[in-house]
């Protein structure tokens, strides 16, 4: 084969497998009902406490998304290399002309867009509902910013799922190791550090790096730049991080540095991977 006709290859057979799994209509369904489900609650709550329209509902949106996100990426990742090698897949693949880093990079790219396709789909329809049907003004801004930091995440978490599927070859272990990584993720938001930092006696400086180097962190940090600093609205950690380094420095670590662990991940993954028996 050609130095990219088997990573095309590749691509096509598992775009077949993803779409024959409906995975990237679950992605879409379910963003798409997230989504309902705050406009619907934003409507209704509009005549009462004067809501500021679809632009709200994409802020609080993409907030939920945050949290949503690492984990749809961890779970649509986190079987991949394993469940070929326990089907023998892997195996049969292996014995044609192809590349492990072509397999690898296939099966990263086709499970990724079916994470991110969808996103962007959803987030662009409900601007252009909000826009045609109800003839608001779209910030179209703070999409562009939401999609770009929620891409950056979704990277991070893929990497971080497709490392797992290859060093842990037990699928139910590997599932206890993905919910654990997204607990630690959420667990370790703002109040957590907090709340180690007063059970541990940790120094200020460890917690605020403890905070930006977790990727829902920062992302979700990014997201909440868009508006004015508030101590209520980003937490004491999100706060002192706003403040010291400005709403632009913070929208760039929050798609910079999930980007940099995506990436670091994956490569580690791939090393591993190259040197791994296909059985």
């Amino acid at each position: 084969m050609s130095r990219y006709r088997d990573l095309t290859a590749m691509l096509r057979l598992d775009l077949a497998e993803v779409l024959g799994s409906r995975w990237l209509l679950v992605c879409l369904a379910l963003y798409g009902l997230l989504g309902a489900a705050f406009v619907l609650i934003g409507l209704r709550e509009s005549s009462v406490i004067d809501f500021t329209g679809i632009g709200r509902v994409l802020f609080s949106l993409c907030h939920a998304l945050v949290l949503l996100l690492p984990l749809v990426a961890l779970m649509l990742t986190g079987q991949v290399v394993n469940r070929a090698r326990d089907e023998g897949a892997l195996e049969l693949f292996l014995t044609h002309p192809v590349r492990r880093g072509s397999y690898f990079a296939a099966v990263s790219l086709v499970r990724y867009a079916a994470l991110v396709v969808p996103l962007v789909v959803v987030l662009v329809g409900l601007g252009l509902v909000g826009w045609l049907a109800f003839g608001q003004q779209i910030p179209w801004a703070f999409v562009a910013r939401s999609l770009a930091v929620s891409c950056a995440l979704i990277w991070a978490f893929a990497a971080l799922g497709l490392a797992t599927s290859v060093r842990v070859r037990s699928p139910a272990r590997a599932t206890t190791y993905l919910v654990l990584f997204w607990v630690a993720g959420i667990a370790l938001l703002d109040f957590g550090v907090i709340g180690l930092m007063l059970s541990w006696r940790l120094e200020p400086r460890v917690v605020f790096l403890l905070a930006a180097a977790n990727p829902i962190e920062t992302a979700r940090l990014a997201l909440l730049s868009a508006a004015e600093p508030d101590l209520a609205t980003l937490g004491p950690v999100g706060f002192y991080l706003a403040t010291q380094l400005g709403p632009t420095r913070l929208l760039a670590l929050g798609i910079v540095w999930p980007l940099i662990f995506g990436c670091t991940t994956w490569f580690l993954a791939l090393r591993v991977f190259r040197g791994q028996d296909a059985i």
